[in-house]
């Protein structure tokens, strides 16, 4: 081993696979050349609830493999996960729900078959709406993703009643649904009793460890390959119906099978965030201090799988408060299961927090950023974070201006996250000449994260970047966490410093070694975030109603910066999935059809380049080497967390109307604005 004094880790090193991906020579889950591969199509249900009585199809049809359904599909082990218990059931429990597969020689052919296909369906009544007074409304035991559903400190309801100043307020998010560029894929291969996997997700270990157990098989028999992956936001965390579908086609066939999502199965298949009703009840004094808060959500789950998500409970966790009392109560819908999307329960829950306290703020006369400084007495990095932002912003100077037909304003709001590593394996190889390979089964969705473990381990092994041989998106390798949590660099990052660092102990007596990071992840102190401030200029059309973000800035602090550039990424992109999150995003719900009217991304609106003016991130860059080694924490998710706030209160400080329900449609806004000029 060698020393170099330039350092990789803080470098702004652009993605190691970038040229593959541009070149298109990166192999994603549906690429990879087989022989005598086949194809899957889904036959899904038309209706919300009932039971499949019969499959009839042509015997005749051409091209066509077999059509598997209950009926005559080969029982599969009861997975933990009832969605993943495909084609074992008359059952029918959401619209959307495979039903059948069709397995033919083309695509084409069985995509044409599948549409040939004829279900007899005794249907039933259905209850897909979400409302806070449900009949069926119950108190869960947790929340996602294993927190106490309630909390309750001090004398809630005596502190609002004797405080000077309160707010009461409702507000409402929508469905949500995960549009990842690459939608889920997997191509299956059965090799005498080894299953071959190559599927698009979050986490191969995990993958292994799911789908093998629904086949009797124990993970070390499940060869997963994810080596790239195109996106996946929480959606591809966890085993979903194409992989069992693609491995239950293969091992009827005997051929390889290939299952690749259409868009509109999107919707339906792989999760969405759950609705949210949260009443917000603020209690403070004259000068600004808080006193109570009381914060009571209330979500959808399905009658599968209970999947709650926890929007209050990030208020546990922001601002320390006297009286607090946190709640959520779930309703069991005839619907799809609800997942994970970025920051689930913090994204939908800061927007009912910071938009309430922003309300707080314009009853008192206090400015929204001194208002959370007062209020955060415990936690200097947020209070840098509102500080330099501000600075930075220049929010000193805002004011509501005009320009014509369009009214102008600026708002803010706090962001939070969890920082938590979790536990995973690395093993480093030195192959000789100061050149070594580093080896974990982590998930690399575009984050940069085969970059970023090239850093680490070149600097902890005293060689340039280029002589680190970096494996990962495959399950036989050492086992790793879930690319999710905003955990991904801390847990991955954490094992491969371990391995570099033993393999250098060893002074040259060993060629291999292999660290396990489970110990000490369990002695981590819990409670420790990221913090963050957004900041929003909003222009306003008094003539359509139209909302422009002329200006979006976000401060951030993120322990140590591992590398500036997918960091600023990844802080941009979350700040701009706040913005569909604030104004366009909305799963429209059929209540007589049980399903979305707007499943795929003609009418599903997500921002494109048009939508995003001017936006920067900025961050403080303060190691925390009492986290993990490297000093980091998880900024995947905090872009989004608090963003989608800013922005309504931007647009209530440009207007004067307070939009309560997401996202801030026209017809919300036009009835309120005043007429132009």
């Amino acid at each position: 081993m060698t020393s170099t004094s330039a350092r990789a880790v803080g470098s702004p090193l652009a993605r190691l696979e970038g040229p593959a991906k541009v070149s298109g020579a990166a192999r994603y889950a549906a690429e990879y050349p087989q022989d005598h591969l086949a194809y899957g199509w889904i036959v899904a249900s038309p209706v919300a609830r009932g039971r499949l009585d019969a499959v009839l199809t042509d015997p005749a049809e051409e091209d066509v493999l077999a059509v598997l359904w209950h009926g005559n599909a080969p029982e599969l082990e009861k997975p933990d996960d009832p969605e993943l218990a495909v084609l074992q059931s008359d059952e029918i429990r959401y619209r959307g729900q495979p039903l059948a597969l069709v397995i033919a020689t083309s695509i084409e052919a069985a995509r044409r078959a599948a549409q040939a296909v004829q279900l007899e369906i005794t249907a039933e009544d259905h209850d897909v709406e979400l409302r806070a007074d449900h009949p069926d409304r119950y108190t869960p035991e947790t929340v996602v993703p294993d927190a106490p559903a309630t909390s309750d400190t001090g004398d809630v309801d005596a502190a609002l009643a004797g405080a000077p100043v309160t707010i009461d307020v409702v507000y409402e998010t929508p469905a949500l649904h995960n549009n990842p560029m690459e939608p889920h894929a997997t191509i299956a291969r059965w090799d005498g009793q080894d299953l071959i996997l190559y599927d698009s997700n979050q986490h191969p270990s995990g993958i292994a460890e799911t789908v093998g157990a629904i086949f009797g098989l124990p993970a070390e028999r499940v060869h997963v390959v994810t080596e790239h992956v195109g996106g996946g936001f929480g959606s591809k965390g966890s085993a979903r119906p194409n992989a069992v579908l693609a491995a239950l086609g293969s091992l009827v066939t005997g051929r390889p099978v290939q299952i690749a999502l259409p868009r509109q199965a999107m919707f339906s298949m792989v999760g969405h965030r759950a609705p949210t009703v949260q009443r917000i009840r603020v209690g403070a004094t004259r000068d600004g201090i808080l006193t109570a808060i009381d914060h009571q959500t209330c979500t959808q789950s399905s009658r599968l799988f209970e999947f709650v998500e926890s929007a209050s409970v990030v208020t546990r966790e922001v601002y320390p408060v006297p009286n607090l009392r946190t709640g959520h109560q779930v309703v069991r819908l005839d619907m799809p299961t609800p997942r994970w999307m970025r920051a689930p329960g913090e994204a939908p829950g800061m927007v009912g927090l910071e938009c309430a306290l922003d309300e707080l703020a314009a009853e008192l006369g206090v400015d929204p950023v001194e208002l959370r400084v007062r209020n955060s007495p415990e936690n200097p990095r947020y209070v840098e974070c509102l500080r330099s932002g501000a600075e930075r912003f220049g929010w000193s100077e805002r004011d509501r201006r005009t320009d014509g037909e369009w009214l102008i304003g600026f708002g803010m709001a706090g962001a939070t996250y969890p920082a938590q590593a979790m536990p995973s394996t690395a093993r480093v190889r030195a192959l000789g000449n100061d050149e070594y390979e580093v080896a974990i089964a982590a998930a690399d969705l575009g984050t940069g994260a085969r970059t970023i473990l090239t850093q680490i381990a070149a600097d902890e092994l005293g060689v340039p970047v280029e002589q680190i041989h970096i494996r990962i998106g495959n399950s036989t390798l050492p086992q790793a966490s879930v690319a999710g949590g905003s955990s991904g660099s801390a847990s991955w990052g954490w094992a491969v410093t371990g391995a570099c660092r033993e393999l250098r102990a060893a002074g040259g007596s060993t060629e291999e070694a292999t660290f396990d990071t489970t110990a000490l992840v369990q002695q981590q102190k819990e409670g420790r975030h990221a913090s963050g401030a957004h900041f929003a200029e909003v222009r306003v059309s008094t003539v359509t109603g139209e909302v422009r973000v002329s200006r979006l800035f976000g401060m951030f602090d993120g322990g140590r910066i591992l590398n500036p550039r997918t960091a600023r990424s990844q802080f941009l992109g979350g700040m701009i999935m706040g913005m569909g999150m604030a104004l366009h995003e909305e799963g429209v719900l059929d209540p007589a059809q049980g399903t979305w009217v707007n499943h795929d991304l003609a009418e599903y609106h997500i921002p494109t380049h048009a939508d995003v003016e001017w936006i920067d991130a900025a961050w403080l860059d303060a190691p925390e080497s009492d986290l993990n080694p490297m000093g980091s924490k998880g900024i995947g998710e905090i872009g989004i967390v608090g963003s989608p706030a800013a922005i309504l209160n931007a647009i209530w400080h440009a207007t004067g109307v307070r939009i309560r329900s997401l996202p801030a449609r026209l017809d919300k806004l036009l009835p309120a604005l005043p007429s132009p000029r």
